[in-house]
């Protein structure tokens, strides 16, 4: 019997985890599209943040601590030249409410996703 529950709780780990990758890496590509197409860097680092904390919400992902970074550099290229904007989230996922021994407490989930910026738009 011990040896079944350790099993469950390992699947029940691994399905947590899974489900934390995806949803960070969904938010991630919010994040990244909604700062292509903000109108400046720092409007694009305001509307990535929001966009990958909502996404986070409405997909039901309590993280502990979460970070949004983003790379817009591409806002700086000059009109003609292919340019991106870079988002990575971060998420630091609760585990401790799993009484699975070697769980850690806590696990941190992170992706990054890359989104075009218009070629021939201003900057």
């Amino acid at each position: 019997m011990p040896a079944f529950l350790l099993f469950v709780g390992l699947i029940v780990f691994a399905g947590r985890v899974a489900i934390a990758n995806q949803a960070v890496g969904s938010a991630a590509t919010e994040a990244a599209r909604a700062a292509s197409i903000a109108r400046s860097s720092g409007d694009a680092r305001a509307e990535a943040e929001s966009a990958a904390v909502s996404s986070l919400a409405n997909q039901r992902v309590n993280c502990g601590r979460s970070a949004v970074t983003v790379d817009t550099s591409g806002f700086a290229s000059p009109v003609g030249t292919p340019a991106t904007v870079r988002a990575t989230v971060t998420c630091v996922v609760s585990l401790s409410d799993l009484s699975v021994p070697g769980i850690p407490g806590s696990r941190s989930v992170t992706a990054t996703m890359t989104s075009p910026l218009d070629t021939y738009r201003e900057r």
